[in-house]
């Protein structure tokens, strides 16, 4: 884990900018909160707007990020108002908490801008219970979040916007197998119920500090789909939740009323969120664990008790996560798996045919789309298979097939990398061997996504073409993966 965090590529040091914007952005935007006069809770507020407007918006262009962007407020404000003034009505508030998380979720059927604006529903919400917000405070409250949005555009699209520099993110949409509608339906239900069960055991633990295992119960739903990634993502929150509070006994505890070492503090967390928010989720949340810890610090109630009662709030929200997916509407691992595997290798085909098109001089034929494109879908049934490879994972032979489904897939990406550069090369040539050769490649797509038994494992002819031999090799693993994808029911690679 450790390893990852630090040796994982990032071209184009986009993982180094992200975070790095981050930090300005978010020192803007409490910069500006305390030049207004904003008390310690709106600068919190403030800073909390600030990165959620900088990290949850990912539109596929600039400008709909931007337009994401300005509404988050229009959403957000709403709820801080119904939230800030239910405090004293414990039954409507915990209904309200409820009815925001079953609606941030089911908002992910609208792609990336409802997940957006779900986040930043759930956080304005969870963000009026940590700071214990009143209705009087609410004029405040509402400055601080315009002020810190504007501020975070400032930097996002003003001071600094690589992305315009960047070709348009490629976002496969779900698998038409699975059905966006049906999935998010299902999310909605199982997150609304695991709150629920979060929000009542929680409330048995702590009458104040409740809201810490419905966030935990919320925050392992995102980026989420099956029954086990969603288990496989409050183990590693429960993880990073426990070493982050290791990290705040010796931190933050010791920093609490130096306020020069707590600006830094934060400032770093900040930081190690964003960085590593892409490559590890525990490492992440061991971030997420100290900054809270530093803003508990700042709010004079941090002590080791304290970090204690966080750990196991996060264990109950993450155990509501875990039996809601469990016995809820689960969707199963293999059946998410499985659409996500025919999409990539759907994809695997389109490269070669653009690639081969390419060789043959046919105008616009252009492969390179179809790479990103397979990336982005490997990196989908990377996260979907997750489970099943996972260390903790006793079924050692779904193990074994699962790392065989993903090795034979990254080999195919391998060759398709390699056919794509010599396809760009404008003096590579088209023979009738590539024609069959990718008309070959083309059947055996047909076969595993349908399900068809006329594939077998091929022995072509050794090639000196970079171009054939790319291709040989694609037919290959192609081949070889019949059998582990083609396992019966019950399997060690199926019904996981």
């Amino acid at each position: 884990m450790l390893k990852r965090v630090f040796t994982a590529p990032d071209p184009g040091r986009i993982r180094l900018r992200f975070a790095t914007r981050a930090v300005l952005g978010i020192g803007l935007a409490v910069a500006v909160c305390g030049l207004a006069g904003h008390s310690l809770t709106g600068v919190v507020t403030g800073g909390l707007a600030a990165l959620l407007a900088l990290f949850t918006v990912t539109d596929a262009t600039v400008r709909g990020q931007a337009l994401t962007t300005a509404l988050l407020p229009v959403v957000g404000l709403p709820v801080l108002t119904v939230a800030a003034g239910l405090h004293g009505h414990p039954v409507a508030r915990d209904l309200a908490v409820l009815a925001v998380v079953g609606l941030g979720v089911y908002a992910r059927r609208w792609g990336p801008r409802g997940h957006s604006l779900g986040v930043f529903a759930f956080m304005t919400c969870f963000a009026a219970q940590f700071l214990r917000a009143t209705a009087d405070q609410l004029p405040e409250l509402y400055a601080s979040v315009l002020l810190s949005v504007l501020a975070a555009a400032a930097v996002r699209f003003g001071l600094w916007c690589y992305e315009r520099r960047l070709p348009p993110a490629v976002v496969p949409a779900p698998p038409g197998g699975t059905g966006l509608a049906r999935v998010t339906t299902r999310q909605a239900v199982q997150a609304t119920a695991g709150a629920g069960f979060a929000l009542v055991v929680g409330q048995l633990v702590s009458g104040e500090r409740w809201y810490w295992a419905v966030g935990a119960t919320w925050w392992v739903f995102v980026n989420t789909t099956s029954r086990g990634e969603t288990l496989v993502r409050s183990f590693r929150r429960v993880l990073g939740t426990v070493l982050g509070i290791g990290l705040g006994l010796l931190v933050a505890v010791p920093a609490q009323g130096d306020g020069l070492a707590t600006a830094l503090v934060v400032l770093v967390s900040v930081f190690g969120v964003f960085y590593t928010a892409a490559v590890s989720y525990t490492w992440m949340m061991l971030w997420v664990t100290l900054l809270a810890a530093m803003l508990y610090g700042l709010l004079g109630v941090l002590d080791p008790g304290l970090l204690a009662l966080r750990a196991v709030e996060t264990g109950v929200g993450a155990l509501g996560a875990g039996l809601a997916v469990a016995l809820v509407l689960p969707v199963t691992t293999h059946h998410v798996t499985g659409a996500w595997i025919q999409r990539a290798l759907r994809c695997v085909h389109a490269c070669t045919a653009q690639a081969a098109a390419r060789l043959a001089g046919t105008e616009g034929a252009d492969p390179a789309p179809k790479v990103t494109e397979l990336e982005q879908l490997l990196a989908r049934v990377r996260l979907s298979v997750a489970p099943l490879v996972h260390p903790l994972n006793p079924m050692l032979g779904r193990k074994r097939r699962a790392r065989a489904v993903l090795a034979l897939l990254d080999d195919c990406a391998r060759e398709v990398r390699g056919l794509v550069l010599v396809a760009a090369d404008p003096e590579a040539s088209h023979d009738d061997r590539l024609a069959a050769a990718c008309l070959r490649v083309e059947r055996a797509v047909e076969a595993l996504t349908d399900g068809r038994d006329d594939i077998a494992v091929r022995t072509p002819p050794a090639a000196t073409e970079p171009a054939l031999a790319h291709l040989h090799g694609l037919e290959r693993a192609l081949a070889e993966l019949a059998a582990p994808l083609r396992a019966p029911s019950g399997s060690p690679l199926v019904g996981a």
